[in-house]
């Protein structure tokens, strides 16, 4: 490949915070690596996101018991990405939940994405000799699912798509929290790569409906507060439109990626690039932006050969 991925030289530690968002709701959050949610009920826990590797689940682990020694009987994984659910096998949670479209996602591009990220993310897969396989869901659903851990109510939903076509999110109303999964970001770039921009702003309106007191980000701090979940959601739109807008003015007037490229660089560096992952986000966000305004709507998979593709056109 003639260029590397911008987070391939990004091997130092991040800091971990482990946030309580909400009565026994807590958010495991790393500086804009991928976040975890954990739920505790009245007798089990719930997990949300299983990390890349079993070595980073068990930071996550440790967390949960400095606070609970209830067993951790779910994992729930908002989609398919393979930062997202390589590290289950540690949790050792008889149930693994994924909306049905992320399960069907993990059979059709499941290995290509495990293949793609191992080689844009290395130190997320250090001690990815541990991982056992593909993670696959002992159980799906399509539009929604309730979960009683004991008396806590946790409800599952698809509520459009955006970050991927199976996206899901988790609802506790006792405390009004949510975990959107990567739908909603703070201060960490939108990773649009197998997104769908058009339909984003529709699901970012209906989390903003539920009136969250406080969310569980894919990435960045934990949002605390009616004030910063509404700053991170208007950060999130802004964006995800920043990045299209060009891109489909771009594609109008029958102008290349590279073009496309530009536009983007020229309306979202000013606004987006102190962000985490920004520069690594950057050509896959455009790629599918300038798919997605061609008419493209399932998002094409991720494999080495489609790098340097993209790659070569960026650089004109």
């Amino acid at each position: 490949m003639s260029k590397k991925f911008a987070s391939a030289g990004d091997m130092a530690e991040k800091q971990i915070s482990f946030t309580e968002i909400g009565r026994d709701l807590w958010a495991f959050t790393a500086e804009g690596d991928p976040n975890s949610g954990v739920i505790i009920g009245d007798d089990s826990v719930m997990v949300i996101e299983a990390q890349a590797t079993p070595r980073l689940a068990n930071k996550v682990i440790e967390k949960i018991r400095s606070v609970t020694d209830k067993p951790i009987t779910h994992l729930v994984l908002t989609h398919y990405h393979a930062v997202r659910v390589l590290g289950a096998s540690a949790y050792k949670a008889p149930t693994v939940i994924m909306g049905d479209v992320a399960g069907a996602m993990v059979a059709e591009r499941g290995q290509e994405d495990w293949d793609s990220e191992f080689q844009r993310f290395p130190r997320l897969f250090q001690g990815h000799e541990s991982i056992p396989g593909l993670t696959w869901p002992t159980t799906t659903f399509s539009e929604r699912m309730t979960v009683y851990l004991g008396k806590r109510r946790v409800d599952l939903m698809h509520l459009g798509r955006a970050h991927t076509a199976g996206d899901i999110v988790a609802w506790v109303p006792d405390e009004e929290v949510m975990f959107t999964g990567d739908i909603v970001e703070y201060h960490s770039a939108c990773y649009c790569g197998d997104g769908h921009y058009e339909d984003w702003d529709d699901t970012l309106d209906l989390i903003s409906s539920f009136n969250p007191q406080s969310i569980g980000p894919g990435r960045g701090d934990a949002l605390i507060g009616p004030e910063m979940v509404e700053a991170a959601i208007d950060s999130t739109r802004d964006f995800v439109e920043s990045t299209y807008r060009p891109v489909a003015k771009v594609v109008a007037r029958g102008g290349t990626l590279k073009e496309a490229w530009d536009a983007v660089r020229a309306e979202c560096d000013p606004k987006f690039k102190d962000y985490a992952i920004y520069e690594h986000c950057l050509p896959f966000n455009v790629a599918r932006a300038y798919d997605e305004a061609r008419g493209i709507d399932t998002p094409r998979i991720w494999t080495a050969e489609r790098d340097a593709e993209m790659w070569a056109q960026l650089q004109g």
